[in-house]
């Protein structure tokens, strides 16, 4: 045996295994910052904000340019720990991140998939309600809520009613986020089911409230993103794991359908941030025994990695003028799928959207000018980690200074109330509300 050599490897390991226990703030950090100096070239660590009580919330990014947004490079995003008391989501996170740097070079998918995305990990939104539980509980437990005793999950403006609540700190610091990024796919992970979940969580009669569904008009993307998790999960795709729970079909639910849900993050992020989130309910117990987090691990890597994968689904390109210049705040919608508030071009005049294979037509719209249509065909098997690309040329000289830079998003009111289906019959009904009291603690 080489002792030398031997002693060499024990001395330089480039991070620590890391192990199946709860990490708290101090140990959460030390690993993340051990991880971002020791892969810096693929790391990025920064914080997005700070809690109530004055705690970093981190965010590593994973992917060959960390550190800046590359044209054609995808954003996506994995926010974990919004409720304090469900933990799993959080160290799974902690375990992706170690997976995802110690693969690079060595496993091909793994290494394509950080060539061709820009992975931004969250592994805890509300560290205060974390760092606040004394006495985990399979059901509630203190630290649910932030500090300040708000629910972060209920804490974002709605699309559908008016959400008079006070802003908490840890919101605000994901939304400006939001306006920082182009985020394309994203998962908020929670825990106390076992079912993913897709949008919308509100609903109007306009989306199907009055049928006990709230559909978006990317409902097909939404259930496909969702079966494709919990399809891959053993437990999740049985739908019935959890006893004292609902059962779910094939592990995937409407949020609506489940129970009507008021500032949810995932509606938000669709809506005003062009991002599509669903959410991931992880384990029927909240806040599990640490020995069962290896098999909590087994059951979601697989998921957890083809998930991130789905960022490349669709078409995705620039938009230009005839010289060639991007145009920035540029509507590109596809036809008969128009969100509420339009989808578009970033300060780059990049545009993505998440689709199924089949035709489209996608329409672009300037102010002062007729639509632009052009019909996109998204091939059964898609590219190699990209989506389709299609750039679109306008047949005109763009008047960059009429079209400003910074995204003039929709206001943050509830554009639903303002639709022509919209009427106060579209309210729940008493067993929805019924549901949602029994399901509270769930989400």
């Amino acid at each position: 045996m080489n002792f030398p050599y031997l002693w060499l490897d024990l001395l330089l390991p480039l991070v620590a295994a890391l192990d199946f226990n709860y990490h708290h703030q101090e140990g959460m950090e030390a690993f993340l910052k051990t991880v971002a100096q020791n892969y810096s070239s693929i790391t990025h660590l920064h914080s997005i904000g700070k809690s109530v009580k004055g705690r970093n919330l981190w965010v590593l990014v994973v992917g060959r340019f960390p550190k800046e947004h590359r044209i054609g490079i995808p954003e996506f995003k994995y926010v974990a720990n919004m409720h304090g008391d469900e933990t799993v989501g959080r160290e799974l996170l902690l375990h992706l991140i170690d997976y995802l740097v110690t693969s690079d070079g060595k496993d091909p998918d793994i290494t394509n998939l950080i060539n061709s995305t820009r992975i931004h990990i969250m592994p805890s939104m509300n560290p205060d309600g974390f760092e606040a539980v004394k006495k985990p509980d399979c059901y509630y437990s203190i630290g649910r809520e932030n500090y300040n005793r708000y629910d972060l999950n209920r804490n974002f403006p709605d699309a559908f009613e008016y959400n008079n609540v006070s802003r908490q700190p840890e919101t605000l610091a994901v939304m400006k986020w939001l306006k920082t990024e182009t985020f394309v796919l994203s998962a908020n992970l929670h825990g106390g089911a076992l079912v993913a979940s897709y949008p919308f969580d509100n609903g109007v009669q306009a989306t199907g409230a009055l049928s006990s569904r709230s559909l978006t008009p990317d409902d097909d993307v939404f259930q496909y993103l969702a079966h494709t998790y919990a399809s891959r999960n053993p437990n999740m795709k049985k739908g019935d794991e959890c006893k004292n729970k609902m059962n779910f079909p094939n592990g995937v639910t409407n949020g609506y359908s489940w129970y009507p849900l008021q500032g949810g993050m995932q509606d938000y992020n669709y809506i005003w941030a062009q991002c599509f989130e669903i959410t991931l309910e992880l384990s029927c117990c909240k806040y599990p025994h640490e020995e069962k987090l290896p098999s909590f691990w087994n059951n979601n890597k697989a998921s957890l990695i083809e998930y991130i994968k789905q960022v490349h689904l669709g078409v995705k390109g620039q938009v230009f003028d005839e010289n060639g210049n991007p145009l920035p705040n540029v509507i590109v919608e596809v036809q008969d799928r128009k969100h509420i508030c339009p989808y578009r071009t970033n300060k780059y005049g990049e545009y993505y959207l998440l689709l199924l294979p089949g035709s489209y037509i996608i329409n672009v719209t300037v102010p002062g000018h007729d639509p632009h249509l052009t019909k996109v065909i998204i091939p059964e098997k898609s590219q190699n980690f990209s989506a389709l690309k299609k750039d679109i040329l306008l047949p005109f000289q763009g008047q960059l200074d009429s079209i400003p830079v910074s995204n003039p998003s929709c206001p943050m009111i509830p554009l639903y109330m303002n639709s022509p289906s919209h009427s106060p019959a579209t309210k729940p009904s008493l067993f929805l509300f019924l549901v949602t009291l029994l399901h509270i603690f769930f989400k």
